[in-house]
C-alpha cells in the first residue's frame, strides 16, 4: 500500500514539474482564444445595464463580435493579474436589434456553461469549454463586474 502511496506521489511531482512551452498571451487579463499556436484576442467590452421592471438586460453594442472561432469547443488562454480566473463565467448572448444582449431576473436566471480551469504556470491559466457550443455569440465575464469578453462561434 506505501509502495503505490509513493508511486502515485512521485507521478504527481512529476506532472506538476512539467514546464508549459506553448504560446503566452501578450497582454495580461485579457482571455485569448487558442487556435493551435495562435492567439485571438477576446473583444473586451463592458456592458451596459438596462433596468426595465425587476429584470435587468445587460447589452453589448454590434451584432457579432470580432473575435472569431469556427472551434465549438473553444480553448482559452489567460495570463491573469487582477482577474480571477476561477470566477470567470460563460453565457450565450441573444442578438436583437443589431447589438448582444443577456437579460436577468427573478424568473429569468441565465445558467452558465460549464468551463474549466486549469493553472499552466504563474499567473498563466488554461480555460476549456466543458460542452460543445452552438454557433453564436458568446461572452466571458468576471463574476460581479460589467467587464465582458465577447467571442462568435461560427
Amino acid at each position: 500500500m506505501l509502495r503505490r502511496f509513493l508511486i502515485l506521489a512521485a507521478a504527481v511531482v512529476a506532472a506538476s514539474a512539467q514546464k508549459y512551452d506553448g504560446p503566452v498571451p501578450p497582454k495580461p487579463d485579457l482571455p485569448y482564444l487558442k487556435h493551435a499556436s495562435n492567439l485571438v484576442p477576446t473583444e473586451a467590452v463592458e456592458a451596459q445595464e438596462e433596468k426595465k421592471k425587476d429584470d435587468v438586460t445587460y447589452v453589448v453594442p454590434g451584432a457579432a463580435s470580432s473575435a472569431r472561432t469556427p472551434l465549438a469547443s473553444p480553448i482559452f488562454l489567460l495570463k491573469s493579474d487582477k482577474i480571477n480566473p476561477d470566477r470567470l463565467g460563460l453565457y450565450r448572448l441573444d442578438v436583437r436589434n443589431g447589438r448582444r444582449e443577456i437579460t436577468l431576473g427573478p424568473r429569468k436566471q441565465a445558467k452558465p456553461i460549464r468551463i474549466e480551469v486549469t493553472r499552466l504556470a504563474s499567473g498563466l491559466y488554461r480555460i476549456e469549454v466543458g460542452e460543445s457550443l452552438d454557433p453564436g455569440e458568446y461572452s466571458l465575464s468576471p463574476e460581479g463586474s460589467n467587464q465582458t469578453f465577447c467571442f462568435q462561434v461560427f
